[in-house]
């Protein structure tokens, strides 16, 4: 005795195509492009602003351990290792920069110029500390990100674009 299927199933084909598309249209919704700019700019953001925080005491004083951080590293260049040069300076400008570079991406002002400093800044770190690449390249990455595709709509970047078209700006 045959029995009839009433509901006929999808063919396979079908069935994948249909899967295919399910997990497409779900991606998207997840991977919604200013969603993922303002959480590069957060992501980017922390590492360095922790890092920052943790080299000052107090306003525009810097810790006796962010000094002398800068004193033990060394720059991993061919012919070297080379220690910092002027490491009392590089250890202000670094923590100046590891605080002020986070918050521009934060508010997402100027991120395209933050991100190619904080993209600079991973690569000394990455000269100095060459074990770390795997982390570096993530930072790396960010930071490029950004660079080629801006702050998006959730950003002071976007606001500041829409009240002043670059046509409006650009000089003849």
């Amino acid at each position: 005795m045959t029995t009839r299927i009433l509901h006929p199933q999808p063919a396979p084909k079908n069935l994948a195509v249909r899967a295919i598309a399910s997990l497409r249209d779900a991606t998207r919704a997840v991977a919604w492009p200013p969603l993922v700019q303002l959480l590069l700019r957060l992501a980017l953001a922390v590492p360095f602003f922790k890092s920052g925080l943790l080299k000052w005491n107090g306003v525009l004083r810097l810790n006796d351990n962010a000094v002398a951080l800068f004193e033990s590293f060394e720059l991993h260049l061919p012919g070297g290792p080379y220690a910092y040069p002027a490491p009392a300076v590089m250890a202000f400008i670094a923590a100046s920069f590891e605080v002020l570079l986070p918050v521009l991406l934060v508010i997402g002002l100027g991120t395209r110029l933050a991100a190619a400093a904080l993209l600079g800044m991973t690569l000394v770190i990455q000269l100095t500390v060459p074990d770390g690449w795997p982390i570096h390249l993530t930072w790396a990455a960010m930071a490029l990100a950004l660079m080629a595709h801006g702050a998006g709509p959730a950003s002071l970047d976007h606001a500041l674009a829409s009240r002043w078209p670059r046509s409006a700006t650009r000089a003849r």
